[in-house]
């Protein structure tokens, strides 16, 4: 990477301009957070790159966020983000954990093989649509598939106006679809399983080996893990890219309206219950169970949709309480540190 760039290349765009004040210009450095490490950001200004160690007065921060530093490479503040990619930490930790900011589409990688799962599928679109964010559906390995046009026709049934693309990897032509979102200026963003062909995707798009490539696991015909951690990239497009680690488990929070809007057909026929409060059922008059006897509507997509509401309602409650506990706690550290004050005064 070239130690100067400019905005237009990181990124930058006129709702992030907007919320600079003339002091902002005249005082404070922008900068776009390129990794997050252990111990500190890596930043990118059009100066050159900058290192922000972690500290407990800086905000929660992620890979894609813009921020103005001084002129001693010094935090100053977070602007407003026009999407955020966050989860539950995966586990038993309660914890939200961010993923990416600023993204303008979500590329969510599938495989045609072993790995292809509608439900996993339609967990990634609720939350790019709770983002705002544009989703783009990328089936890999259809070289290792014999009924990929079947697939494709399977997750096209989620979404008529859902944009779904096949890419052979053996084919590098078939990557030219993607250019129209690969644009001077936009965020594209990666998400998907380990080992769906996520960075032999990135490293064609970079025209370069970014990332290590891994092979197939001839058990189950799943890949290897390969990507890490979170990273920016800039690629020969003009788009910035941002690149994930597989993720195993993506618990859901704070997306009810990205669900609502994945299910948007199982929403419409709940409307149409005879009963406000109908569970769906063996309630009387349920649209919803009248139109899985009838099979206008598919079990398993009724069910992930069910589990989906569950996990995201579980999770938001549980982060909620948390952050209530949090705020307790600052109010005390404060009310502690501001006592002490007093007594060295001799108040």
């Amino acid at each position: 990477m070239n130690s100067t760039i400019t905005l237009s290349q990181l990124g930058w765009q006129p709702v992030f301009q907007q919320q600079l004040t003339l002091e902002d210009y005249e005082q404070a450095k922008i900068a776009r957070i390129l990794a997050h490490h252990r111990n500190g950001y890596a930043l990118q200004t059009e100066d050159g790159p900058v290192t922000l160690e972690i500290h407990h007065s800086l905000p929660a921060m992620t890979v894609g966020d813009w921020v103005l530093i001084d002129s001693n490479n010094h935090f100053v503040r977070l602007l407003e983000r026009v999407s955020l990619f966050s989860r539950k930490a995966a586990g038993a930790k309660i914890a939200e954990q961010y993923i990416a900011s600023n993204v303008d589409t979500l590329f969510i990688v599938c495989s045609l093989n072993q790995d292809f799962n509608l439900s996993r599928i339609e967990r990634y679109l609720a939350i790019a649509r709770e983002a705002n964010v544009e989703p783009v559906v990328i089936l890999t390995k259809a070289d290792l598939c014999q009924d990929s046009d079947e697939k494709r026709q399977q997750v096209q049934a989620l979404d008529s106006m859902l944009m779904v693309e096949v890419l052979n990897a053996l084919d590098t032509s078939s990557y030219s679809a993607l250019e129209s979102w690969c644009r001077l200026g936009k965020t594209i963003a990666f998400m998907g399983s380990s080992g769906v062909g996520k960075s032999t995707l990135v490293n064609t798009l970079m025209g370069n080996e970014v990332q290590q490539t891994g092979t197939i696991r001839e058990d189950d015909s799943k890949g290897r893990h390969t990507t890490t951690s979170r990273s920016l990239h800039f690629m020969p497009s003009g788009a910035v890219l941002i690149d994930t680690p597989g993720m195993r488990e993506l618990q859901l929070t704070d997306c009810e309206s990205g669900v609502s809007e994945t299910f948007a057909d199982i929403e419409a026929l709940s409307q149409q219950c005879r009963f406000s409060d109908c569970q769906h059922q063996s309630e009387p008059g349920c649209a919803v169970q009248r139109a899985l006897e009838a099979g206008e509507i598919d079990k398993r997509r009724v069910q992930n949709y069910y589990k989906l509401l569950a996990e995201q309602a579980r999770n938001t409650a549980t982060l909620s309480e948390l952050r209530d506990k949090d705020k307790q706690l600052g109010k005390m550290y404060r009310s502690v540190q501001s006592q002490s004050r007093q007594r060295k005064k001799g108040y």
